[in-house]
């Protein structure tokens, strides 16, 4: 499993998607949605299977004396390194803007989301939604991946709407709040979040294994 994780980043991984995790940096736009940062993560990655695809990267695997079920899983755990990565800058960027940045005019007037603990939870649902949609799409043909794409930024950005809309309804405004007066409940939402990133990663992961069990290739 480590050679084929070796192999998915240092192989199959190409520069562009690298290069797409700077979109973190979106982290620090005022009045605009930032949390299309996370959906340019998931295309950077979907430009990765493009490279895959035309690179012929699934049968060269399955020519490799591996189990099938291990290049799915090692598939699943490149993402995830490529998403925690991703996850990491965007931590570190909203730390800056809630700290150093907290009293700037154009974030503490922003009518959009902030960068807090609520944003962060809703970067990792996007990017769950990824491996489900996307991964768990790809893996059901281990060829077509325009489908899940589309199904996969379909629910980014309703997710988008969601989150944006969210501190606007009656009693939600703590959701939005940049000062830390309500970090305890808006890190509950992240926990909570990464545990539905944990589950629905991991499950994903099972049923693709099984897909692509019964594909004959």
């Amino acid at each position: 499993m480590k050679n084929l994780l070796y192999k998915e980043l240092r192989l199959a991984t190409p520069l562009l998607t690298v290069l797409f995790l700077g979109f973190a940096l979106m982290a620090f736009l005022p009045g605009y949605p930032i949390l299309c940062g996370a959906f340019f993560i998931g295309m950077g990655m979907f430009q990765g299977y493009q490279y895959q695809r035309e690179a012929g990267d699934i049968t060269y695997s399955l020519l490799l004396p591996v189990r099938k079920t291990h290049i799915v899983a090692a598939k699943y755990l490149a993402a995830v390194c490529l998403q925690m990565g991703a996850f990491a800058l965007f931590a570190a960027f909203t730390w800056v803007r809630m700290t150093f940045l907290a009293e700037v005019p154009v974030y503490v007037h922003n009518v959009m989301m902030g960068a807090n603990p609520v944003f962060l939870a809703f970067v990792l649902v996007i990017v769950a939604g990824f491996n489900v949609l996307f991964l768990g799409g790809f893996f059901k043909t281990a060829y077509n991946i325009g489908r899940p794409f589309l199904a996969f930024g379909v629910f980014a950005f309703l997710t988008i709407g969601a989150a944006e809309a969210l501190h606007h309804l009656p009693g939600m405004a703590w959701t939005n709040v940049l000062d830390g007066s309500c970090l305890g409940r808006q890190m509950a939402v992240l926990l909570c979040a990464a545990a539905l990133y944990a589950f629905a990663t991991v499950l994903s992961c099972k049923v693709s294994q099984k897909r692509f069990e019964k594909l004959d290739l």
